[in-house]
C-alpha cells in the first residue's frame, strides 16, 4: 500500500530513527509480538494509523539482516497493517533461505506464553516457524535445529 499525505494525515507520524525504532519496538509489545523482529536501523519516518492497524517505515536505503543462515532484505518503505499477535499484508520484505528469495506477507505468533512459536508466511505459501524466545531482547541467532520450514 501507498503511503499518501491522506494516510499521514490520519497516523501518529515519527520522524528519526532512534524515535522511530522506540515507538515500532513498543508497537509490536503492545500487539504481542517480539521486540526483537525490528532489527533496522536509519529509519528515517514511521507512522500508525490506528483505526485500521496501518503501520510504515520508510528507510534511508534497503538493508539486509542476517538471523543465523536466513538472510532479511528490507526495502526503503515496509507497509503492514497489524492486529493482535499478528502482521498482515506485509509489503518490503523479503527472506532468503537457502538460494531462494521469498517475498514475506504474514507474521504471527500462536502456542502457549512458554512455548509459543512465530511464523512467517510468504506469498507462496511456503512459512518457517521458530520459537518466539529467539525475538526477544534482540536475540539475532536461530540454529538450524529450531527452525521448521512448513
Amino acid at each position: 500500500m501507498l503511503v499518501t499525505e491522506e494516510m499521514k494525515a490520519k497516523a501518529e507520524v515519527y520522524y528519526g530513527d532512534k524515535v522511530c525504532r522506540e515507538k515500532f519496538s513498543l508497537l509490536l509489545s503492545e500487539i504481542g509480538l517480539p521486540d526483537g523482529l525490528l532489527t533496522l536501523q536509519d529509519i528515517e519516518e514511521c507512522g500508525y494509523v490506528k483505526d485500521i492497524g496501518f503501520v510504515w517505515l520508510k528507510l534511508q536505503k534497503k538493508r539486509e539482516h542476517r538471523f543465523d543462515n536466513i538472510l532479511v532484505c528490507y526495502d526503503s518503505v515496509v507497509t503492514a497493517y497489524v492486529e493482535p499477535n499478528k502482521i498482515k499484508n506485509l509489503t518490503g520484505v523479503k527472506a532468503r533461505d537457502f538460494l531462494i528469495w521469498f517475498n514475506l506477507t504474514e507474521i504471527y505468533v500462536k502456542g502457549s506464553p512458554k512455548e509459543s512459536m512465530i511464523t512467517f508466511k510468504s506469498i507462496v505459501g511456503l512459512s518457517m516457524s521458530f520459537p518466539v524466545s529467539l525475538f526477544k531482547g534482540g536475540k539475532e541467532k536461530i540454529s538450524g535445529e529450531s527452525k521448521a520450514m512448513v
